[in-house]
């Protein structure tokens, strides 16, 4: 029987996969939505997480939206929205680490076996945090805004919501990007401590923009949390011409934004285009590694 009979061939397939990408990425999703669906430990705790979150930062910062008399109440609204990213977004991309690496383990034994490409687990993946991921945007954004009594305009709501959904986004997408970088999520955990200083440092509001020494501004401009505070107070206040003290002179708040943050109101489009293409970046290179490393023990 180990002999082959005459004219005979070896068993050859036209693919790889039984499946085309389309196939396979359809499987890796409805795989990983009842996945999720089942795993209250990680989904559930980070909505409880946002959702305790805003009731706290609404409490904070009770209807001081609107009360913008000098320059410590913008710095106060400021720092809401500062606290408000660097908390959400540390605690998405903490809790992300152990759970992709071990659906990484889980996806090294089945390409073994030939059920799918990485390319189809990783979009997979990607895919099925964005749910997710807006529930918790709208969430925080239903509870903070009314609470802390921004203005009341659709556009200023939305602005608001987009700039914490793109936010969770690339913290959860840079947690996925540092598990396939490294072996296990311990590794993982220990680079992103330098992630979070940087984004914390070069956020904009511990030092503003125009008061980065140049040899540091490039550093700013690649920090995704400096867009997501620029779209946050531009889009509340950049449109307000309502005059304030601001250090014993008098200055609209337009202006002060301007000159003090180097936020301009004419930029928000701009924003908008960089808050989105962090997260497809960070989740390109999350699909590209997973692919190109492999740290299964031998």
């Amino acid at each position: 029987m180990s002999s082959p009979p005459p004219g005979s061939r070896d068993l050859h397939f036209t693919t790889e996969f039984s499946q085309n990408g389309w196939g396979q990425f359809k499987a890796c999703l409805w795989k990983q939505h009842l996945s999720y669906w089942r795993s209250p430990g990680y989904n559930l705790m980070r909505l409880l997480h946002t959702f305790a979150s805003a009731l706290i930062f609404g409490l904070l910062f009770w209807d001081q939206g609107q009360k913008i008399n000098d320059q410590q109440n913008l710095f106060n609204m400021f720092g809401s929205m500062y606290i408000g990213v660097i908390f959400l977004g540390i605690n998405n991309c903490s809790s992300v680490l152990q759970y992709v690496a071990t659906e990484r383990t889980v996806m090294y034994r089945e390409r073994f076996a030939g059920m799918y490409s990485t390319w189809s687990f990783s979009f997979a993946q990607v895919a099925v945090e964005i749910p997710y991921l807006f529930a918790q945007a709208l969430v925080f954004t239903a509870i903070t805004y009314p609470m802390i009594g921004y203005y009341s305009s659709a556009t200023k709501a939305f602005w608001f919501f987009y700039a914490i959904f793109t936010s969770l986004m690339y913290f959860n997408y840079l947690g996925m990007l540092l598990v396939s970088l490294t072996p296990n999520f311990m590794f993982a955990a220990i680079f992103q401590s330098v992630f979070y200083a940087n984004y914390n440092l070069f956020a904009g509001f511990l030092i503003p923009r125009p008061r980065i020494p140049k040899w540091w501004i490039w550093l700013y401009y690649l920090t995704p949390t400096s867009w997501s505070l620029n779209g946050l107070l531009t889009s509340q206040y950049g449109d307000i011409h309502k005059e304030l003290t601001v250090f014993g002179e008098t200055e609209t708040v337009a202006g002060f934004l301007k000159s003090y943050f180097g936020f301009d109101h004419d930029q928000l489009g701009l924003v908008a285009a960089v808050l989105i293409a962090f997260p497809l970046a960070f989740a390109s290179l999350f699909a590209y590694f997973m692919g190109r490393f492999n740290f299964q023990r031998r």
